[in-house]
């Protein structure tokens, strides 16, 4: 079997907007009254982060490898599962070619963190910060994003096999 030169992944992640818990996006603590609800830090752009290195390899998403079930992962750092994907695709002779992420969310206003957000992941990916894109969107105050109960977040990646790359 001919080993493909390049593979592409796609992850989502949603959760829900809580009071009593801090708003972590990108591996960038927010300040904002209410935070994403979930077993670990919930931060959802690194956990559709890590589930579109998963499925670009094919290794399933964070729930098969980081369950919410597990104590393990309570309050867990997302970059953990990041990193684990960037690892599993290197076991496999993929490094990152490019992310490009979208945060889904009514407030808060997003711009003045995306620098930071862009340079965080990239150290997690071990790629440049060109190589990284992250955006913000509302949904128009529709659904449960508009109505801010939580806040959505997708995900592509470009792996390249490791003889692509320079």
């Amino acid at each position: 079997m001919i080993k493909p030169a390049y593979r592409i992944g796609m992850g989502f992640d949603v959760h829900r907007l809580v009071e009593g818990r801090p708003l972590i996006l990108g591996g960038v603590t927010i300040p904002f009254e209410m935070g994403l609800d979930g077993h670990s830090d919930a931060d959802a752009l690194l956990h559709a982060l890590a589930d579109a290195i998963l499925g670009a390899i094919a290794a399933g998403d964070i729930g098969q490898h980081f369950s919410n079930t597990d104590p393990r992962w309570k309050d867990c750092d997302s970059s953990v599962f990041v990193k684990e994907a960037v690892r599993m695709a290197a076991e496999q002779g993929y490094g990152v070619g490019n992310a490009d992420m979208l945060i889904i969310a009514e407030r808060p206003k997003m711009m003045p963190i995306i620098p930071e957000m862009r340079e965080k992941i990239a150290a997690m990916l071990g790629v440049g910060v060109s190589q990284v894109s992250v955006k913000a969107g509302t949904n128009e105050r529709m659904g449960f994003v508009g109505r801010e109960e939580g806040i959505a977040c997708q995900a592509v990646v470009g792996l390249v096999a490791a003889e692509q790359q320079p």
